[in-house]
């Protein structure tokens, strides 16, 4: 096929060899399948801030750490430079996370270099070596669903101890390959520790895993996780081989109703722009 503009510099350097087919397109990046040598990989080009779709909302950016001074007090301002400074730091923040994870045992997909806004990773393939399925094209026994409701939950919980919440994480951001579930797509990768939203995305992200899987396993749906998995992590008593119950014992104490309508606001709004987003990117698969 004819090489995309974005991918030329990486095929003179001959980090690519060819470009074989454009997998997606959706409205934050385009990915291809590419060679390189004998093998098959993946090139994810994002789109410029101004063609995306994604908001880089504050709730994801804080906490996030800049080494450089300089850079830091520009990203704060809505100079030229500083959104440049802010664009590129959006960007790195999923390649950081990818190899951080990767690190901690995560089954995600394996970066490989990033050039000029062009990620090469891993190609998470089916047994016929074939692009994997995303798990909403996946149709699973209940034994299956529970196993891979199981395994994500784990990788949750690594995700956790490495000091990340996915912040987008459903069954739109997984693939299947042969030996289970992969996590994808990681750019609005959230900071545990500095993040005031991290409790909140993490119990959405684990609730999201519970009501999908709950359509293949009924019980499941009857397990609170994420609060579990946060009570523990706050306790500073969460390891990558905790033992958990999907049990957790409320505070029945008296809470503030109107912020509890605005969490709830909050997370309606956000799954609407999720749909949206998974629709849009359906549609031009």
């Amino acid at each position: 096929m004819k090489i995309p503009k974005r991918l030329q510099p990486l095929i003179d350097e001959g980090m690519i060899d060819e470009v074989v087919a454009q997998l997606m397109s959706g409205k934050e990046a385009q990915v291809y399948v590419v060679r390189c040598g004998d093998t098959l990989r993946c090139a994810k080009v994002f789109k410029e801030a101004k063609q995306r779709s994604f908001k880089q909302a504050v709730q994801y950016q804080e906490g996030r750490k800049v080494r450089n001074s300089r850079r830091a007090r520009a990203m704060s301002k809505k100079t030229r430079y500083g959104q440049r400074e802010q664009e590129e730091a959006w960007l790195n923040a999923e390649v950081d996370a990818l190899y951080r994870l990767a690190a901690a045992g995560v089954r995600v997909p394996q970066p490989y270099a990033f050039v000029d806004g062009v990620l090469l990773m891993e190609l998470i393939a089916d047994e016929e070596g074939y692009a994997a399925p995303r798990l909403d094209n996946v149709t699973l026994s209940e034994a299956q669903a529970r196993d891979y409701h199981g395994r994500i939950i784990a990788d949750v919980v690594r995700m956790l101890c490495a000091g990340l919440v996915h912040g987008d994480l459903s069954e739109f951001n997984v693939l299947v390959d042969r030996h289970g579930p992969v996590i994808i797509d990681l750019p609005q990768a959230v900071d545990a520790a500095g993040n005031n939203n991290a409790a909140r995305m993490l119990e959405r992200d684990v609730d999201n895993m519970r009501a999908y899987f709950g359509h293949f396993a009924p019980d499941l749906l009857n397990t609170d996780y994420g609060r579990e998995i946060w009570a523990l992590y706050e306790a500073g008593e969460l390891h990558p081989d905790v033992k958990l119950t999907g049990r957790f014992e409320y505070d029945t104490a008296s809470v503030n109703v109107d912020d509890l309508m605005a969490v709830i606001d909050d997370a309606l709004e956000e799954e609407a722009d999720r749909r949206e987003r998974a629709r849009d990117d359906w549609e031009d698969e």
